[in-house]
């Protein structure tokens, strides 16, 4: 078996430095950071107060560092909504993404160099490599994004929307992306409150794509049922109302066809 393995261009890093960074981090963000660990990345989004999704990362622990492996757009947000909350911590943020590419490995185990985690999501998703030297890729990024979108994994700003999502929408539990046995984090209690009350109406779920597709996405009859985010000509992923994901939907000169993946948990299926 031949592991692929990807540069993904659009992707940039955040070094948190400082005797304080793990606390600092634990205490902003929706998962466990302190389960971060040479080999372990852990995957995790930080909130607007109101609960709502504001950017999503990998957290590599590096000797006396965390690296946040993130959407390269993300870091004019990002460290400066970090640093706000810096107060008296001992943390310095900074942008660090000139020293290091970033690839997606799968299709079979990564035993090359750089800072290298299994992708946290889903075993079917491969591995997350930092690397401070390029390294020789055999596939693209349409591929690593053929893979992930087959897979229903959410990427960032192209599939979600800032200060609107709730990270149950997106998938977040399911793919390890929330501890619900750490301590208080900014977002906590609407994230809580949308799982023990059930209050998910729609859900991020791929779709098989026939046609030429537009944004909105109705019902037959015309009734909007959701929007298509990113896709490419056969697949794509869209944030649908979880009553029409047994439909066949209509999407400009496209039908479209949501494909519940296996790990997903729907409230029907509970």
């Amino acid at each position: 078996m031949t592991t692929h393995c990807a540069h993904l261009p659009d992707r940039g890093i955040a070094e948190l430095t400082g005797a304080d960074r793990v606390p600092f981090l634990q205490g902003l963000v929706s998962n466990d950071v302190e389960l971060a660990a040479p080999g372990r990345a852990v995957w995790a989004a930080l909130l607007s107060p109101q609960g709502r999704w504001l950017a999503d990362f990998f957290v590599f622990a590096d000797g006396d560092r965390l690296l946040l492996d993130c959407a390269a757009a993300d870091l004019a947000l990002l460290i400066p909504r970090l640093s706000r909350y810096r107060l008296r911590a001992q943390v310095t943020l900074r942008d660090a993404s000139a020293e290091f590419n970033v690839y997606a490995a799968w299709n079979g185990n990564w035993n090359g160099t750089g800072i290298a985690a299994p992708d946290p999501r889903l075993t079917e998703a491969g591995w997350r490599i930092l690397s401070p030297a390029p390294l020789p890729a055999n596939a693209t990024f349409a591929d690593w994004d053929a893979h992930r979108l087959a897979l229903g994994l959410p990427d960032g700003m192209r599939d979600l929307e800032r200060e609107k999502t709730l990270l149950m929408e997106a998938g977040f539990d399911e793919l390890n992306g929330i501890s619900w046995t750490k301590g208080c984090y900014m977002g906590q209690e609407l994230t809580a409150r949308t799982r023990y009350r059930g209050l998910v109406k729609r859900r991020l779920v791929p779709v098989e794509i026939s046609g030429t597709p537009a944004d909105s996405i109705a019902r037959p009859d015309g009734a909007e049922v959701g929007m298509l985010r990113s896709h490419n000509d056969a697949r794509g992923v869209a944030m649908l109302r979880i009553d029409a994901l047994g439909d066949t939907l209509i999407c400009g000169d496209a039908t479209l066809k949501p494909v519940v993946p296996g790990w997903m948990r729907l409230p029907e299926r509970a």
